[in-house]
């Protein structure tokens, strides 16, 4: 396997502190298709044993410098040895076009950071999670249906990104209004083709109109601002390439979840209005080492960056429970 050259910043230019409790550097793996991701490790100091490791990915539309990064720091002061990554297309990771999703090669990008971490000198290949935030959430579980080197599983303030592509927010979008999208989305794919050059569906809105509905408030005081922008994030800049929501509207990522066999944890803000796709996804688990947990009065992205709600302490226990 080639792996892209990447060009990849060695300033600490993170939405959050740099902790002196653990051990950063910048590493690079590829997946099966061919295409090399960037990634952050974390590791504790003075590690001097084969540690359970994590790998951490998330929010839709960010980049390892914010929220994933945060949680791989925290994890690492608590000692696991992590690795916050950019999913393919995106930020410091290769691939071509730019700022292109896909269910599949996102999925199979979780699965190339277990191949990477299998086969660190100082990771126990027998003990490794996942986390994934958002959108990433229910890759995440994705991910656990198909790789069963994945020993535990966590998604935090969950997006199933296949069901709002294809059914809009709170499931609204009948067969015809996908009818509609798809008329339009297939439009601008020979416009893009023409053009040479993708069309990007915009970041976040900015500026926020007065009547924006409470989620995109919530998202603009994160992506938009010094609490969480990043010149690289696409939701604190220019987004997705539009088309990129074909792909999603037709490939749902959550059928095969009954089948995850392996611990999963789900954590949810309870005022998030993205809560229905945790508690449903839920429903679909099977066995006695799943659980959800809400937490009281949270909203979505309080589960980013707000380390007084996160719940570390609870992730620290699912996984020292499941990494053994």
């Amino acid at each position: 396997m080639i792996e892209e050259k990447l060009t990849l910043t060695e300033k600490w230019d993170k939405t959050f502190p740099k902790s002196d409790k653990v051990d950063h550097r910048k590493v690079t793996f590829h997946n099966r298709y061919g295409i090399t991701l960037a990634a952050d490790m974390y590791m504790p100091k003075n590690a001097a044993v084969k540690l359970p490791a994590i790998a951490i990915c998330g929010p839709f539309g960010a980049v390892k410098e914010q929220a994933a990064g945060l949680y791989a720091q925290i994890m690492a002061e608590r000692g696991f040895l992590t690795v916050a990554f950019d999913p393919s297309f995106t930020g410091e990771s290769g691939g071509q076009p730019r700022y292109v999703a896909s269910p599949d090669i996102n999925t199979e990008d979780f699965s190339a950071a277990v191949d990477f971490l299998s086969v660190q000198n100082n990771v126990a290949p027998d003990r490794i999670g996942i986390l994934g935030i958002c959108g990433w959430g229910g890759m995440a579980l994705n991910a656990a249906a198909s790789d069963t080197r994945i020993k535990a599983t966590v998604a935090s303030t969950m997006y199933d990104m296949t069901r709002v592509n294809a059914r809009g927010y709170f499931d609204v979008m009948d067969a015809d209004a996908r009818y509609e999208v798809r008329k339009s989305l297939n439009a601008q794919r020979t416009v893009d083709y023409k053009n040479g050059s993708y069309q990007l569906g915009g970041g976040v809105v900015d500026p926020l109109p007065e009547d924006a509905p409470f989620y995109v408030k919530d998202y603009y005081d994160y992506y938009k601002t010094s609490r969480g922008y990043h010149e690289r994030s696409l939701n604190s800049n220019g987004g997705w390439n539009t088309t990129s929501a074909l792909s999603f509207m037709n490939m749902p990522i959550l059928t095969y979840a009954d089948e995850i066999r392996s611990a999963v944890l789900i954590i949810h803000g309870e005022k998030a209005h993205s809560c229905y796709f945790s508690k449903d996804a839920f429903q679909k688990l099977k066995g006695d080492n799943k659980e959800l947990m809400i937490i009281p009065g949270a909203v979505h992205t309080d589960l980013y960056d707000r380390t007084d709600i996160i719940p570390f302490d609870k992730l620290t226990e699912f996984f020292n429970a499941y990494l053994v």
